[in-house]
């Protein structure tokens, strides 16, 4: 039976969409347009309150009966709110769509909300041709994905990502068979991702007035830091090049990604404690807990080697990786869809980034990671889509719905 995806009407949809601001903390609204959404396709919503302000949608499209269940999974938190000053005057990063050369603009288009209108395009597509599916289709639309954790004064609604809408999900019936998540992946079958491991590790020194630090510089916890700083730079290649930490050909990756200590208003006296935070990535074939476990081991040996200096740790996000095996009958679906719509087969993938993928498949729903391109960010206008590849994803996400779940 053939499909057509209307390309205007996912283009209107996907711009409503973009719309509306949904920063990480702040996505009811989306939702509201979400839940709108699926109640117009004739969907039965459920509707899950995460917390004030925050809320998952689950709209669920009734089979026939005697085929598998399909979920395609989308969050509606975006990656940056615009209101950065560095991206304040980048159009892209406003949520404010425009189309230009054949590209769809505006923040959250490619992540993620372009894989949320494919959806509902998909959806649509299947429902003009008459089609009745056999087993469920369930397009979730969840909150507080980005990667992002509280820590420190950066407490709140904000700040609670890492899979925090999709794993009230799963624990509120929000399950499936397997599931698609239209993560932009370049239009690749992504096969797994490694997950990630947060640490800070500290130095202690003295708190100390300018005027009386004579003689006392090598008790500064910033510059202890450095030469910590140096010894971690030195133990990451051995991280990194571990066969035991390599994925599918892809090696494991560690990023200093902040370092704090001391008072810009004050720098009349020396920091207490100089903190180092680690982005240590890790393999979906590494437990977390041993992950742990060695990344404080080597943390041990800093304390070891620098005994004077207080040296310690705090591991504050464990989000374990995700795969699934190259035979399972999803991505034979995937596959076949997306050859038929390319003329080719899709390439395979494995991504350092984190998805929901990593709280789906620990409550036994094997997920794809699999979506259009990146929307490689325009640097005069900022985040975008080429229009023609979400129709061309609407197209194999619907046609994969009816491999997955079957056609009655």
């Amino acid at each position: 039976m053939g499909l057509t995806i209307d390309r205007e009407r996912l283009v209107d949809w996907a711009s409503r969409a973009i719309s509306i601001p949904s920063f990480t903390g702040s996505e009811e609204e989306m939702a509201l347009l979400m839940g709108e959404t699926f109640s117009e396709l004739g969907l039965a919503v459920q509707w899950q309150q995460v917390e004030e302000g925050r809320a998952n949608v689950v709209g669920t499209l009734r089979g026939a009966g005697g085929g598998p269940s399909l979920m395609l999974n989308g969050h509606m938190d975006t990656s940056y709110s615009g209101r950065e000053t560095w991206l304040a005057n980048v159009p892209g990063f406003q949520p404010e769509p425009f189309v230009r050369e054949g590209r769809l603009y505006g923040l959250g288009i490619s992540n993620m909300k372009g894989a949320l209108a494919c959806y509902v395009e998909a959806v649509r597509a299947l429902l003009d041709a008459g089609v009745r599916l056999r087993g469920e289709l369930i397009l979730a639309a969840v909150c507080g994905e980005i990667e992002k954790a509280q820590y420190g004064e950066a407490q709140g609604a904000e700040f609670r990502g890492y899979a925090t809408g999709t794993r009230h999900l799963v624990t509120h019936g929000g399950l499936a068979d397997m599931c698609i998540l239209g993560e932009p992946t370049e239009e690749k079958v992504v096969l797994g991702h490694f997950g990630s491991l947060w640490v800070r590790i500290s130095t202690r020194g003295n708190f100390i007035h300018t005027a009386f630090s004579e003689g006392k510089r090598d008790q500064n916890s910033i510059l202890r830091m450095r030469e910590v700083l140096d010894a971690v730079v030195d133990w990451i290649p051995s991280w990194e090049d571990d066969p035991e930490n390599a994925f599918r050909g892809a090696s494991a990756i560690v990023n200093v990604g902040a370092l704090q200590g001391g008072f810009g208003w004050r720098v009349s006296r020396t920091p207490h404690r100089t903190d180092l935070f680690l982005d240590v990535r890790v393999p979906p074939t590494k437990p977390m807990p041993v992950a742990r476990r060695q990344v404080l081991e080597m943390v041990r040996g800093l304390s070891e080697r620098f005994p004077d200096y207080g040296v310690e740790a705090e591991i504050y996000v464990t989000a374990p990786g995700s795969e699934i095996e190259e035979d399972h009958p999803l991505v034979a679906a995937i596959d076949a869809s997306h050859a038929d719509v390319f003329g080719t087969p899709p390439e395979r993938d494995v991504t350092r980034w984190f998805s929901d993928a990593s709280a789906l498949t620990r409550y036994g729903v094997p997920t794809v990671n699999y979506g259009t391109s990146t929307g490689l960010l325009d640097t005069e206008f900022g985040e975008n889509l080429e229009i023609d590849g979400l129709v061309r994803m609407a197209n194999v996400y619907a046609l994969a719905a009816q491999k997955v779940c079957g056609v009655a």
